[in-house]
Parts: C-alpha cells; structure tokens; sequence
C-alpha cells in the first residue's frame, strides 16, 4: 500500500479532486497486484452505490436545501436574535445559536459557514470586530452543524460501521450542545475584553419572543420528528429521509409559503449537485478500501497502536490525534469514509461503545474543515470575508482551544454522549 498512498498524496498536491485521487490510488493497487481481476474495481464501485442504508444521504441532503429554499433561515435568525443578542458581541453568539439551530437544517458546516458569512460577516466587522475574529466564529461555529441530526457524518458512519443510525442522532445533541457551551463562553472572554457590542439594546418583548419561536418551530421540530420516528419503528433511516423531504415541502409551501416553483428547481440542482459530489466519492472509495482490506492494514494499524497503549481512552486519544492530522489535508467525509473500517474494529475489541467512538470521531473529523493548509470551511469564510490565512488562524485559537477541551470532554465521560441515546432506545 505504500506506493498507493504515495500517489494519492501526489495527485491530492497536484489539487486533483478528492474522488478522483481516491478512486485512480485504488486502481493503482490493482495494478501491483495482476492475480487479481481487473473488473473488481468496476465492481466495487457500483456494489457500493446498491446500499439500500445510502438512500438516506440524498433524500436528507434535498431535505436540507428544501427547508433552506423555504425561508426558514430568516425565521431563525429572528430566533438566535433573541437568544443571544443581548450578550457582549452578540452577532457573534447569535451567530453560533443560528448555528445550533441551522442544524437539523443543512446538516453541511460549510455550507452553514458559508451563509453565515454572507449574512452576519459584513455586519459584524462593520460594529468593531476584528476580521480574524469574525471569520473565526463563523468557521467555527459550524461544527455544531453536521453533529445535531440529520448530520450526513453519522448517516455515512452509521452506514459503514453498522451501528444504530438512531442512536448516532440521539447522541449528537448532548455534544452539540457542550460545543455551543465551549463557543459561547470562548467569545463571551473575547468580547468583553475587547469591548465587543451587543447586537439588541432591550430585552424581546413577549410578542417579539412568541412571533420567533412560532417562527422557528417547525425547524425546531424536525430533529425531534426523526428521533421520534426512528425510536417508535415508524421510519427505517431511509424512509424517514423521503418523510423529511415531503415535511420540508410542506413547510416551504403551507407554513412560510416562500417555496415557489423556481425555488424548488434551484433547490432541486443544488441537490443534485451535492448528492453528485458525495455519491461519486463513497462508490470511488471502494476501491480503495478493498485494497485496505486485503492488504489487512486496519490489523496493522491496531497492533501498532496497541503496542503504545490498550487503555480504550489512550486508544480513543491516538485515534483523535491521528484524525486531526489526516484533517489538515483530507476533508472530513474522507476521513469518515476511509478510517471508520480501520478503527472501529480495534474500539469494539477494547470494549467501547460504537455510538460514543462515532460521535467522537465525527466531532475530531470535522475540526479538519477549519484548519489550514486546507480546510474548506476555513477558505469559505475567508473568501467571503477578504480575510488572511494568518489573521483567520491566530485569532482562531482560543475557538480551538474550546472545541478541544469539549471532545476531551466528550472522550473521558461517555455519558455525555451515551445518556440520551440509551434513555431513548432503552439501553
């Protein structure tokens, strides 16, 4: 696997698309090794894409750009308005509390990122913060995205993996949650040292506080809908997917009445798009993971980790280290798709629960969207906001000091993680 590794690192320097770097890597283990059929590869790839559990990626991502089409964005941010816009900086935590709202929304970080920035970016900058600092919280901020469900992180984990994609939903809200918790108090320290305004000046009325949350309900909602469906055995993981996509047409036509017909094309494309990048990413990867297996590289990998430690928290923390890595050049769907087959295994074999590893190796995966050389979420912002690297990254440290000390958090107490979803599926 050497020479495998060695070409998809080159082709990913020479900027080749992700898939396509995985996908040609693969191939090239083939050609190493002419005893095997030439067809596997071909077949790899489309066995791969019959996975009737990956129904669910496209019929969520639709769903997501649906709601987003609905105009639901705008009813949310009147909501993170009265949240949070009384506190010191308060574009800023409104930012983050339309981030935690935003996600059993888009479920992307960097399309949240990205609209955060668009929205809130200018605005923020123009009240006296800094630029890193703006493009910081808006980056950060959109972990909380893809780990409140639906994220597609669980849904491609839980897929691989075979773990309970119900119990993966159910146990991001606790961590999502602390990550808000970590955020909110890192910019609070920052705003009020540098004296950072408040975005509201008087306290929501009552009226102003029911209009935002009758507004924002049927966001707040969705979550619960697929936690509920899932728990009850009303919905498979797919099947749920088609219902989120219908609830958020019925949102964008009877509730908002803003999802018009040329809306729904452009939600429509978009989705195609999206579930175009992601699909070809997951059936190219086949090939590769087939070489991984055969070449028994996940044995390898646990006997030399377990030759450093076989405490099942050193394991989780070398795994976490290597994850945040692999995250400063490889995007986070990648390391998901890739790593999963080759860690798992070694936790279930210390004794670890699959779902506390999954929430806690989504969390470490994504950190790689905000971090330099390559983070895609990072360059969004940046680009958006006509922000330098340098900037971005210095005063982006506090924010990931914060995150680190959550996923620790989330590492050494696994009832953080496991509490909801054993209270709700009676484990």
């Amino acid at each position: 696997m050497l020479l495998v590794t060695i070409a998809f690192i080159l082709l990913m320097l020479m900027g080749m698309p992700v898939a396509f770097a995985i996908g040609i890597s693969g191939v090239v283990f083939f050609l190493q090794h002419p005893e095997l059929p030439i067809t596997i590869p071909l077949q790899q790839t489309i066995s791969t894409t019959q996975n009737f559990a990956l129904l669910a990626i496209p019929l969520f991502i639709m769903a997501g750009n649906l709601m987003n089409a609905s105009g639901i964005t705008e009813k949310l941010l009147d909501l993170a308005s009265v949240i949070a816009g009384r506190l010191k900086g308060g574009l800023a935590q409104m930012s983050l509390a339309l981030s935690a709202l935003m996600g059993g929304v888009s479920g992307s970080a960097i399309a949240d990122a990205a609209m955060q920035s668009r929205m809130l970016g200018n605005e923020m900058i123009s009240r006296g913060m800094s630029k890193g600092f703006t493009a910081g919280v808006l980056s950060f901020g959109a972990i909380l995205t893809p780990i409140i469900p639906p994220g597609l992180g669980f849904i491609i984990y839980g897929t691989i993996g075979q773990v309970s994609i119900g119990r993966l939903f159910a146990a991001g809200f606790a961590p999502a949650f602390l990550l808000w918790i970590g955020l909110a108090a890192t910019v609070s320290i920052t705003a009020n040292r540098r004296g950072y305004p408040a975005a509201r000046t008087q306290h929501a009325s009552p009226a102003e506080i029911f209009s935002a949350l009758s507004g924002g309900i049927w966001a707040l909602l969705f979550p619960v809908i697929l936690l509920l469906g899932l728990r009850f055995g009303i919905f498979t993981p797919s099947e749920i997917g088609a219902f989120a996509v219908i609830y958020a047409v019925l949102i964008g036509i009877a509730a908002y009445r803003k999802l018009k017909i040329a809306s729904f094309r452009e939600a429509l494309e978009g989705s195609l798009s999206d579930v175009g990048a992601v699909m070809f990413l997951i059936a190219l990867s086949a090939i590769f993971s087939y070489g991984i297996v055969l070449e028994r590289i996940p044995e390898l990998i646990s006997g030399a980790i377990l030759n450093v430690t076989d405490s099942l928290y050193g394991v989780m923390m070398l795994i976490v280290l290597f994850i945040l890595a692999c995250g400063f050049f490889i995007d986070a769907t990648v390391l998901i798709i890739m790593l999963t087959p080759i860690f798992l295994p070694l936790i279930k074999q210390l004794g670890g629960d699959p779902v506390h590893f999954g929430v806690v190796f989504v969390v470490a995966a994504t950190i790689g969207n905000f971090t330099p050389p390559v983070g895609a979420a990072m360059y969004a912002v940046c680009s958006i906001l006509k922000v330098r690297i340098g900037d971005y990254t210095r005063e982006s440290l506090p924010l990931m000091f914060a995150v680190s000390l959550v996923t620790l958090i989330l590492i050494f107490i696994p009832q953080t993680v496991l509490f909801l979803p054993n209270l709700l599926f009676n484990r």
